[in-house]
């Protein structure tokens, strides 16, 4: 007999898992995830090595299984990975990627949960470097960042916005929604608010074509004006050259020198 021969058989944990998450508690937990999604999405367009979701199941142990003990964040983003479809965010099927941010939206249901076992996991166990919750309705943000293993509060700016360091974002609320602001201040705008910037833009610069026509076109009127002033100049003289000829030429026919006068 080998030694193959009496080692255990190992089973591994299956991977392709789909997620497992309860509804939404309200309309307002929908949109906001959907915001933080669809901003970012928009954001990072042209890069490929992120995933991002909102009310996924995340697997991070075989025990979780068996207990069926799930967690799923409202919203989550793990960096250095693939950004492709997925059914759920299995940690052993992702080279052990714990996601870098998450963000929890707080309800009456959730918020105990949220700030104390979740907060937990996700310091203990996750390691997730940032952590944020939000409520929809007191409009409460508090953001956190791991510290030498723990949690510790993110001072806000002079706007109230917290700084994500694994975003390169600040976090913020405008119009009573949590939104991405850059490092600068500008917010990140949903697909719907681009998509208007960039017709008004398209629209200001047909405004300032247009504008641009009318000026050149009062500018050749102004020219046409101004060669119609000096022909009719140039005519007035023209008659009362005439018109001095014609009395001279009067004056003579009777015996008059016209220079005398």
């Amino acid at each position: 007999m080998t030694t193959l021969d009496i080692l255990p058989e190992v089973t591994c944990p299956p991977t392709d898992l789909w997620s497992d998450e309860p509804p939404l508690e309200s309309d307002l937990h929908l949109q906001q995830i959907i915001i933080l999604l669809s901003c970012l999405e928009l954001l990072w367009q042209e890069k490929n090595d992120y995933y991002a979701s909102g009310n996924l199941t995340i697997y991070y142990n075989e025990e979780q299984l068996k207990k069926r003990d799930f967690c799923g964040p409202d919203f989550f983003v793990v960096l250095d990975t693939e950004k492709r479809p997925r059914k759920s965010w299995v940690v052993w099927g992702e080279q052990g990627k714990y996601p870098n941010v998450i963000v929890e939206i707080l309800s009456d249901s959730t918020a105990n949960i949220d700030r104390t076992k979740k907060k937990i996991l996700y310091q203990n166990t996750f390691r997730t470097p940032n952590y944020f919750w939000f409520d929809p309705n007191t409009l409460e943000l508090q953001g956190f960042t791991i510290l030498e293993g723990q949690y510790q509060a993110i001072s806000a700016n002079d706007r109230g916005y917290l700084w994500s360091e694994q975003l390169g974002l600040y976090l913020g609320i405008f119009e009573r929604k949590l939104r991405y602001f850059t490092a600068d201040g500008q917010l990140v705008p949903t697909p719907q608010e681009a998509e208007l910037q960039q017709r008004q833009a398209k629209e200001q610069i047909l405004l300032e074509k247009e504008q641009i026509l009318l000026e050149k076109e009062q500018e050749r009127q102004a020219k046409e004006q101004a060669i119609l002033e000096k022909e009719q100049a140039l005519l007035e003289k023209e008659q009362e050259r005439q018109a001095k000829e014609r009395l001279a030429a009067k004056l003579r026919e009777l015996g008059i020198n016209p220079q005398t006068i």
